[in-house]
């Protein structure tokens, strides 16, 4: 599943940088996730990174973007493969 920042976004800047795949931006009105980087911090983290610091709870599962914990895997190791890193399998998969 890839996450999405809804409109209630109050623009804090504090999701961008606790990102691991630089899946968040600023958008034309508030910050916005990249579908096709968001691994939901699978690879890096047990849990989203965005989601526990944001202070409005703004950021759901992105209803058009449902993957399995599998896919989120195989996008994590396509992401740092083309970062050029080895992907780490340390981490649970579960």
């Amino acid at each position: 599943m890839a996450l999405t920042i809804t409109d209630e976004c109050i623009n804090c800047d504090v999701c961008e940088p606790e990102c691991p795949n630089d899946a968040i931006s600023m958008g034309e009105a508030f910050y916005e996730i990249a579908p096709d980087r968001c691994t939901e911090c699978v690879g890096h983290f047990d849990e989203p990174q965005c989601v526990q610091i944001c202070p409005v709870a703004c950021i759901p599962v992105h209803p058009d973007f449902v993957e399995s914990k599998e896919s989120l895997w195989a996008k994590y190791r396509r992401l740092q493969a083309e970062a050029g890193k080895p992907a780490s399998d340390t981490a649970t998969q579960g």
